[in-house]
């Protein structure tokens, strides 16, 4: 099982999009962060700021390879099949995305528990949860990883610099 695993991240990362891939990338991608942008301001949990851009070579670096390319590679990379495995779309994303839900609860109770102020919002949740359901539709239509760390690695840098985000980054340290 371990080896299926490991064959299965290795093919999501050594995949690359064609150019439709990252056509559907990018409308399903804008309309995740329209919808989510909607439950965020309207729950709360996101409130626009004016975007400290000293931050952003940080926020962009950092962003990447915690949340985009870590949290990719688990849940997307690892735990959601690809269509040669799993044809079925949501049976192959829907166990991954409730894992990645789950996954901030556990942040918020366990290892940072700054964080649990807005990891146990249900807006935040929410949110998570279409993230992650648009990450495992762009992992099993693409075959590949990047189109999901992309959009990953847009949202959380842009949650940190523009939309309050960046007051849990310090909070956490």
């Amino acid at each position: 099982m371990f080896a299926r695993l490991l064959r299965r991240a290795r093919s999501a990362l050594a995949t690359w999009p064609t150019a439709r891939g990252w056509v559907l990338a990018t409308l399903l991608g804008a309309a995740a962060l329209a919808l989510e942008l909607s439950i965020g301001l309207a729950g709360g949990f996101l409130r626009p700021a004016p975007g400290d851009w000293s931050i952003l070579p940080g926020t962009l670096l950092l962003a990447l390879f915690v949340p985009a390319i870590g949290e990719e590679l688990v849940f997307r990379g690892v735990l959601t099949p690809g269509r040669e495995e799993q044809p079925a779309l949501w049976r192959a994303i829907l166990p991954s995305t409730l894992l990645f839900v789950l996954w901030h609860v556990l942040e918020a109770l366990t290892f940072m528990p700054d964080a649990a102020v807005i990891f146990l919002r249900p807006d935040f949740l929410a949110t998570t949860a279409v993230l992650g359901l648009t990450c495992g539709v762009l992992r099993h239509r693409t075959g590949s990883l990047w189109p999901a760390v992309a959009l990953h690695w847009v949202e959380v840098a842009g949650w940190q610099v523009w939309f309050g985000g960046g007051e849990i980054a310090k909070a956490l340290g």
